[in-house]
């Protein structure tokens, strides 16, 4: 292989690389990451039937909401 394809080769990877460390630093920063629903209901509900029942509460809740807001 030539020298001027591995640097090419070489360059393109770690321009790459930078893009994607960038966009996961970004993505860190602006909270993409940060679940705290997730978190706190598997600290609320000890077993799977408990978080079950909870999504279905919270399902029931949301339909609700959309019932009770109907724009005219």
């Amino acid at each position: 292989m030539d020298p001027w394809v591995v640097t090419m080769m070489l360059s393109g990877s770690l321009f790459l690389a930078g893009v994607a460390l960038a966009g996961f630093l970004w993505a860190i920063k602006s909270g993409q990451f940060d679940d705290e629903k997730k978190m706190m209901s598997q600290v609320h509900f000890d077993d799977e039937q408990e978080l079950n029942d909870a999504a279905q509460q919270q399902k029931k809740r949301e339909e609700l909401k959309k019932k009770e807001y109907r724009p005219e």
